[in-house]
C-alpha cells in the first residue's frame, strides 16, 4: 500500500505553516513535505518534526523570488552562484530535518536566451548539485511543470527531464513524478509510470482539471495507487493539491489508506 506524504505548503492553509505539523500528524499521516523551509530557523523545525513523530520526505532547493514569479533559477546564466549557495543551503537544512532528499526546479526560460545555452547551464548545475547532495548521503529531484501553470519553465516532460538526467552523468539524479503536471502535459500515465519507474525518485499528485484533491477530476487514483503497489514503488507519494473546501473535507480519498 502506497505511503502517503501530506505537502503542507498546500494543504492545512486553514493554520499558520508551524501549525500544519500537528495537523497532519492528526490527520494520520506520517511524513510531510513542503515548497521551501528557509523562511524559519532549521532547528524550530526540526522540533516540530521530533515532537510529531513525522518524516520529511522532500523539500525544493531555494527557488528564487516567488513575488517576482520565478519558479527555480537552476538554468539561469548569471545564477550560478546563487544556486550553489542554495544548495548547500539545502543540504544544510536537509541534515537538520533528516530529509534525504531534495527537488530541484529548472527555472522559467528568459524570452532572449537560446534553449541551448540553458540547457547546459542546467545540466551543469544539477551535476554539481548532484554530487554535493550525494557526499552528504542525499538524493536530487528534478520535476518537470505545466505549461499552462508555468508558461515559459523549461522543463515540461517527463523525457525533456530524463534527457537532461542522462547528460549529467550523474547516477544521483532523479525524476520527480507528478500525475497532475503530467496529465496537463498529455502524457499517458500508467505506460510513462512503468517504462520510467527505474528513474522516478518521488512522486506527486492532485486531480486534473483544478488541481483538488481525487475525485475532483478525471484522474483514476485507485488504479495509480494500486499500480505503484504492483510496480514496487516504495518511496513516499506527495499530496501536493488544493483542498477544494477544505483540507479536512478532502481526505475522503485517504481514508482506504489511513493507518497502512
Amino acid at each position: 500500500m502506497p505511503r502517503f506524504a501530506c505537502n503542507i505548503s498546500m494543504m492545512f492553509e486553514e493554520v499558520e505553516f508551524l501549525d500544519r505539523f500537528a495537523r497532519a500528524a492528526t490527520a494520520g499521516f506520517r511524513a510531510v513535505e513542503f515548497h521551501e523551509p528557509y523562511a524559519y530557523p532549521k532547528h524550530r523545525l526540526a522540533g516540530l518534526v521530533a515532537e510529531h513523530r513525522l518524516d520529511v520526505a522532500l523539500f525544493n532547493l531555494p527557488m528564487g523570488n516567488g513575488g517576482q514569479g520565478e519558479a527555480g533559477i537552476a538554468c539561469l546564466p548569471d545564477r550560478k552562484s546563487e544556486f550553489r549557495d542554495g544548495v548547500a543551503r539545502g543540504i544544510d537544512y536537509a541534515q537538520a530535518l533528516g530529509c534525504c532528499q531534495i527537488n530541484c526546479l529548472a527555472g522559467i526560460a528568459p524570452t532572449a536566451a537560446a534553449r541551448a545555452v540553458l540547457m547546459d547551464v542546467l545540466v551543469e548545475n544539477l551535476a554539481y548539485a548532484a554530487g554535493e547532495l550525494d557526499r552528504a548521503g542525499m538524493r536530487l529531484m528534478v520535476e518537470p511543470l505545466n505549461a499552462r501553470d508555468v508558461p515559459g519553465f523549461l522543463l515540461t516532460r517527463s523525457n525533456e527531464v530524463i534527457a537532461a538526467i542522462e547528460t549529467t552523468g550523474s547516477p544521483n539524479v532523479f525524476l520527480q513524478y507528478d500525475f497532475y503536471h503530467a496529465q496537463v502535459m498529455g502524457e499517458d500515465l500508467a505506460p510513462t509510470l512503468e517504462r520510467l519507474l527505474p528513474r522516478i525518485g518521488h512522486v506527486q499528485f492532485s486531480d486534473n482539471p483544478g488541481r483538488h484533491e481525487p475525485g475532483t477530476g478525471e484522474i483514476n487514483f485507485s488504479f495509480l495507487f494500486d499500480r505503484l503497489d504492483r510496480l514496487g514503488y516504495c518511496g513516499w507519494v506527495g499530496a501536493e493539491y488544493r483542498p477544494s473546501a477544505g483540507t479536512e473535507a478532502s481526505l475522503g480519498w485517504y481514508r482506504p489508506y489511513r493507518g497502512a
